[in-house]
């Protein structure tokens, strides 16, 4: 199984964050200009939480509160679960799995340095099915019995 940085590799190298003290209309804003379902949220280059589309939804949305006039730090999880790029992209799947993660922020030598999701990772694994069903195949075709 690839590794976080490996999976980090495959993504364009923008950071897209907040500041918690902004509102959370610029934290939705960034998620649709981003094509994103999360924003890290960083103050002073220190990460100090995540807000999702989801926390949008619940927290403001159904409260009726206004995101113009809302502060990321009211909605946003803090002090999240984080990885770092040598862990193993199999442990992360597993915690997100287990905890109902979908974007694990990354850490190198506490420097955030992107986040991974989900989806990145059900595309790494799908990426390594086929290699090795490539592999399979030549070895089948070339150098298996009867070849």
């Amino acid at each position: 199984m690839n590794t976080v940085k490996g999976t980090l590799a495959q993504k364009s190298g923008a950071l897209i964050h907040v500041r918690s003290d902004d509102m959370v209309v610029e934290a939705l804003r960034q998620m649709r200009d981003n094509r994103v379902r999360s924003v890290l949220v960083i103050d002073d280059d220190v990460l100090v939480g995540i807000v999702t589309q989801g926390d949008c939804a619940i927290k403001v949305l159904l409260p009726g509160l206004d995101a113009k006039q809302t502060r990321v730090s009211q909605v946003m999880t803090g002090n999240p679960v984080t990885v770092k790029p040598d862990d193993q992209l199999e442990g992360c799947m597993t915690m997100m799995a287990a905890r109902g993660f979908r974007h694990l922020p990354v850490l190198d030598a506490g420097k955030v340095v992107g986040v991974i999701s989900i989806g990145d990772v059900v595309k790494d694994i799908i990426r390594d099915l086929e290699r090795n069903v490539g592999d399979l195949m030549g070895y089948v075709m070339r150098d298996g019995p009867g070849g």
